[in-house]
């Protein structure tokens, strides 16, 4: 069993990296985002609006400002589940704030033999692997900076980023199908 820490020990890199952070999102929900309110409303109708005062857009901003990148890609299933429709709908936010969000499909990530893990990475280095429950809790994260280990995820970041698209070009294909 790899050593597990908390995620509230990693939280330093987000604001202590250098050049670039990146995300690969690879479940088809998580419990924090099913237990909000904006959840809630959601699955009743309400598209969320954003919050650009939200802790993690204020960072973004900030560390984009300073010229470092925020990226992240989701894979999502076709058709995609409640939880990923969830988050490509609150996406813009993010966006606004400065981060790059795309979306892949799951057929293609599974033809690119991406990661069927959540993970960040941060400047080429330091990967965050997520360890997440059955009922998507995160249970802890695994700090890796193994160079083979990084070297696997920047090429799966690099082939992640060519053939994911845009999450507002993804967004507006699945609304005008519902």
């Amino acid at each position: 069993m790899p050593d597990l820490v908390p995620f509230d020990e990693i939280t330093y890199l987000f604001t202590e990296f250098e050049h670039t952070a990146w995300r690969l999102e690879t479940r088809r929900g998580y419990a924090s985002d099913r237990q909000g309110e904006r959840f809630k409303a959601f699955m009743r109708g309400v598209m969320p609006a954003p919050e650009p005062d939200h802790s993690w857009n204020v960072n973004v901003r900030t560390q984009t400002a300073q010229g470092k990148r925020f990226e992240r890609v989701r894979i999502i299933d076709e058709p995609p589940t409640d939880g990923q429709r969830f988050l490509m709908a609150t996406a813009q936010g993010n966006i606004e704030a400065g981060e790059d969000i795309r979306v892949l499909p799951r057929s293609e990530a599974k033809r690119l033999k991406l990661p069927d893990h959540d993970l960040w990475l941060f400047d080429s280095r330091t990967l965050i692997r997520f360890h997440i429950d059955d009922t998507d809790t995160t249970t802890g994260v695994e700090v890796i900076e193994d160079p083979a280990d990084v070297l696997a995820m920047c090429q799966a970041r690099d082939a992640a980023r060519h053939f994911a698209v845009p999450t507002a070009d993804a967004w507006t294909q699945v609304r005008s199908s519902v």
